[in-house]
């Protein structure tokens, strides 16, 4: 078929159509550094120094491994998740149109636990306690620095039990919550010493409105935090009990308050069981929730708790805060879902999302971040597309002024060349970066060094008298071997480089490959073909031009 020239028009016609296929239906995919996009880097959150540097290199091995997965189900198009020495990790993400989802993806641990919740009678015995080691940790006079009365006569917990509507859930409630007599075991000591008649934290709680928490006014929830952060305020906690605070936003009276769930210390199941989770809407409210399924082993240990607590409240814990605490209505097997109030759809996509790719194995914080806006990206493209029009046409130039004829036989066939990478690019779904349109360039300037080889040892022929067929014959033939041995040579190194390189050197490399096949083929091929296509209206022994 490659002896005829039918066939190899053919051949020809067929690859540009298949190139150029591939270029109209899947497109150009554009880099960071030409589209723009996020550039981030990853460390585990060690502010102590907690782990030792081999745990840390281990730790964002993991990391890696659960950030691709998040970005993979993302959709994100040749996102770069890289290792940088042993501690750090690099990710691209091109394109990325909403980045605050990407932050999101990225850094939350999504360490999923289920807790059940406990009555807020086993925390009160421990609030005086807590408000002493408060006291004893900060000193009254940092106390009144912060602009609040923190006495026991301040504190009153029951104020907003009458915004609460009536049922069964709310009277419970409401009985269940320390009121004045809340810390009456501890008043015996406190009327001793004044310093510790100071309620900080006790002050800061009302009734909750639901059962096994306290409400926490939202403009006082930094403060709340900073008191239960103290160590001696978590030793003075009972040891079974945890306090987590709730994700959802209450308004009540006119304002606006945070849930402190009053739960078990241990979770009797993990997320590590989950197989899967999907975003949907509520059937009958229509709001926002994560399907999940757990597996065999995990709903069996779910359908034995749920069944041993049918009528308690089960907190469904997402990296320390309470998304939804349903109640226990009957025995659950490995099906349940997580409501998230009035969260949007993305939302609940981002959460199954991270859900199914699995939690982190720590914290992790970025050390930096850069963003590419589209302005960047569109003068990186301009740069880029004149100095690539700038090669070409010096190449164009002197090719048609040095061989006259054969140099636009030569330029037809680069032609086909640029079509060919270009559509090799897209079929492979490789990325155009900058460093790829070097790699572009210096792919045309290794197909002309082959026709310029080709050229010369056709001048040679000609020289020695031989008929203008048999020189071209011979041109090409004489020419392969050094041709050959350049492409594969440079090839290997580019092999090299995609291997061993970070992201810039990789899109380097992939289009040198694929320019360096492309050059190969248009130059002893396509140029010949066209030769031949010249050649078959004239006489053997016809001159030529070159």
């Amino acid at each position: 078929m490659f002896k005829s020239l039918r066939g190899r028009i053919v051949t020809i016609v067929a690859v540009v159509l298949v190139a150029g296929w591939q270029l109209w239906t899947n497109g150009l995919k554009l880099g960071l550094d030409l589209q723009g996009g996020m550039h981030l880097v990853l460390e585990i959150d060690d502010p102590n120094g907690d782990y030792t540097a081999e745990a840390r290199s281990s730790m964002i091995d993991q990391v890696e491994v659960v950030v691709r997965s998040r970005i993979d189900e993302l959709g994100v198009e040749e996102p770069l998740v890289q290792k940088s020495g042993q501690e750090r990790l690099i990710v691209e993400l091109a394109g990325i149109s909403d980045q605050d989802q990407a932050r999101q993806i990225v850094r939350q641990a999504a360490f999923l636990e289920f807790k059940l919740v406990l009555p807020v009678t086993e925390l009160e015995p421990a609030l005086g306690r807590m408000d002493r080691a408060i006291v004893a940790a900060l000193g009254p006079d940092s106390l009144a620095a912060l602009g609040r009365a923190f006495d026991a006569e301040s504190a009153n917990p029951s104020e907003l039990e009458s915004l609460f509507l009536g049922g069964d859930a709310s009277d419970e409630a409401a009985d269940s919550v320390a009121e004045g007599d809340a810390v009456a075991e501890d008043s015996a000591s406190a009327e001793e010493d004044a310093e510790v008649n100071l309620r900080p934290f006790t002050t800061l709680l009302a009734n909750g409105d639901l059962l096994g928490t306290f409400l926490v006014a939202q403009e006082d929830v930094p403060l709340a935090e900073r008191f239960l952060a103290l160590e001696s305020v978590q030793r003075a906690m009972p040891r079974n009990v945890a306090l987590s605070w709730g994700s959802e936003v209450v308004g009540l009276g006119g304002r606006t308050y945070r849930r402190i769930f009053v739960l078990e210390d241990e979770a009797f199941l993990g997320g590590d069981r989950l197989e899967d989770a999907i975003a949907q809407r509520d059937p009958q409210f229509r709001q926002p929730q994560v399907a999940f399924t757990l597996s065999r082993a995990g709903g069996r240990e779910f359908s034995r708790f749920t069944g041993q607590h049918v009528g308690d409240f089960l907190a469904i814990v997402l990296d320390g805060e309470v998304m939804s605490a349903p109640v226990i209505q009957e025995r659950i097997g490995a099906n349940g879902s997580i409501n998230l109030g009035n969260s949007d759809m993305e939302e609940a996509r981002t959460l199954a999302l991270v859900l199914r790719a699995g939690s982190l194995p720590a914290p992790v914080r970025i050390m930096e971040e850069r963003t590419v806006g589209p302005s960047l990206g569109a003068d990186s493209i301009e740069r880029g597309e004149f100095a690539g029009l700038l090669g070409l046409a010096l190449v164009l130039v002197i090719m048609i002024g040095y061989y006259r004829l054969a140099g636009v036989l030569a330029v037809s066939a680069l032609i086909v060349y640029v079509m060919l990478v270009l559509g090799g690019l897209s079929g492979l779904g490789a990325v155009l970066t900058l460093p790829g349109i070097a790699g572009l360039i210096l792919s045309i300037g290794m197909a002309v060094d082959a026709n310029v080889l080709i050229f010369e040892r056709i001048r040679e022929e000609l020289e020695a008298g031989r008929a203008t067929r048999t020189a071209v014959d011979e041109g090409f033939g004489n020419a392969l071997s050094a041709i050959v041995d350049a492409n594969v040579t440079t090839l290997i190194t580019a092999l090299i480089l995609f291997q061993f390189g970070t992201g810039p050197v990789q899109g380097f490399a992939v289009t040198l490959s694929i320019g360096i096949v492309a050059s190969f083929f248009s130059a002893i091929f396509v140029t010949r073909t066209f030769f031949l296509m010249y050649l078959s209206g004239k006489k053997a022994s016809d001159p030529i031009s070159i």
